[in-house]
């Protein structure tokens, strides 16, 4: 298998697929209501629905610079607002994360491996996850999907079914 369908297939696994570590994304918020979604059991901390758009954001900026060559923040921000609750909301915003990923793995298959060791962004800015390779950005979205799955599942445990 080659690195880019090797990050493909990480990308599937933490998504929807057959993962090692547990369950992925989609399975975790499978059975997540617009309320579950926007409660905060943790004060200062983001809600599932803060974070599934906070993803979503992160996953169309790396598409967006696997494309363009050019590293900048997210066209919707890192932590975009949710819109105000509702049922239809909610299942728009999963929506949203599934195409999202959907994308980025097109994307990812699309780009050339001889290109994984450049640069992309002029200088390094970890807030802004630039000036790196485009090897480590993409491996970054693997482990940043995950890191905020496991804030999911953590935050699930506060309602019953958790």
């Amino acid at each position: 298998m080659n690195e880019i369908r090797a990050i493909a297939d990480q990308l599937a696994r933490a998504h929807d697929g057959e993962s090692w570590y547990g369950a992925p994304t989609m399975v975790v918020l499978r059975g997540v209501t617009a309320e579950q979604a926007l409660r905060r059991p943790i004060q200062r901390a983001h809600t599932i629905w803060e974070i599934v758009l906070h993803m979503t954001s992160w996953q169309r900026e790396v598409i967006r610079r696997l494309r363009t060559r050019v590293a900048r923040e997210p066209e919707d921000g890192d932590w975009p607002a949710p819109p105000e609750p509702a049922k239809e909301a909610w299942r728009e915003a999963v929506e949203r994360l599934e195409a999202a990923h959907r994308e980025l793995i097109t994307e990812v298959e699309r780009f050339p491996a001889e290109s994984l060791g450049e640069v992309v962004g002029e200088a390094r800015d970890a807030p802004q996850g630039s000036g790196v390779s485009y090897y480590v950005l993409l491996h970054g979205i693997v482990q940043h999907n995950l890191a905020h799955t496991a804030q999911i599942s953590l935050l699930k445990k506060d309602f019953a079914g958790g």
